[in-house]
């Protein structure tokens, strides 16, 4: 494995301007440990699996992305505004360089859809994604249109002790680029924003088939290791 950079709760600046910027409301970060040499076949080439405490470890994030612009632009009514849930992995490059890597991307706008695989190929999947936040629970659910069998019915339920200083947390969640593949090359893309204020949060209720199609049966039906929240941050991306 290379020597990865420090994970760090504070970001590095962009090198330049920012390409396009985001709000994330309302994470919700469940994740469980797996065996890295299940996560090292889904790679892009030239990574290999990012490790903390002698596993990797598979996500599933759902939360409310808003406030979309791209390049200076006011904020994108309706098609820059939807619930996501996205399976992520974490990587390493040959530089040390950490990030994420997406197996998929559930979002309720066609429109985006096509621009996120146009421009970044990153594999979202049109679906039918909602939020329902009742009692102080948060119902994320997703249904992916034309292929049923990938769905999600995920209830969250925040804590009040905040997570600060911890390892974990900052290995999971403060994660400063993604890698993905387009045009037959491995591309690192980057972002930046203000530090998670997170929370510890119970999992409530979890009926999911996502996590099986990117290739971890099992783990829908296993006690997550680690489930946080946070009311969110905004966003912004450059190319280095």
């Amino acid at each position: 494995m290379p020597s990865s950079h420090p994970a760090s709760s504070i970001a590095p600046p962009l090198a330049g301007r920012a390409v396009a910027s985001q709000r994330w409301s309302h994470l919700c970060f469940v994740h469980w440990r797996v065996p890295a040499a299940e996560v090292a076949p889904l790679l892009p080439a030239g990574l290999v699996p990012d490790e903390f405490d002698g596993t990797s470890w598979v996500g599933l994030i759902p939360f409310v992305l808003d406030r979309a612009t791209i390049w200076g632009s006011p904020p994108i009514p309706y098609f820059g505004n939807f619930v996501e849930v996205n399976v992520r992995l974490y990587a390493v490059d040959a530089e040390g360089r950490r990030g994420v890597v997406f197996v998929s991307l559930e979002a309720s706008r066609l429109a985006a859809v096509l621009a996120a695989r146009a421009a970044f190929a990153l594999p979202y999947m049109w679906s039918r994604t909602r939020l329902a936040v009742v009692a102080g629970e948060y119902r994320y659910s997703s249904l992916r249109h034309f292929a049923g069998r990938a769905r999600t019915d995920i209830v969250v339920r925040p804590g009040m002790e905040p997570v600060t200083g911890e390892p974990l947390a900052d290995f999971l969640t403060a994660r400063w680029a993604l890698f993905t593949r387009a045009r037959g090359r491995t591309v690192y893309l980057r972002n930046h924003h203000e530090p998670w204020e997170l929370v510890q949060a119970e999992l409530v209720h979890l009926d999911d088939t996502l996590l099986a199609e990117a290739g971890f049966p099992a783990l829908s039906g296993r006690v997550p290791d680690s489930v946080l929240y946070s009311p969110g941050v905004t966003t912004r991306f450059g190319t280095g």
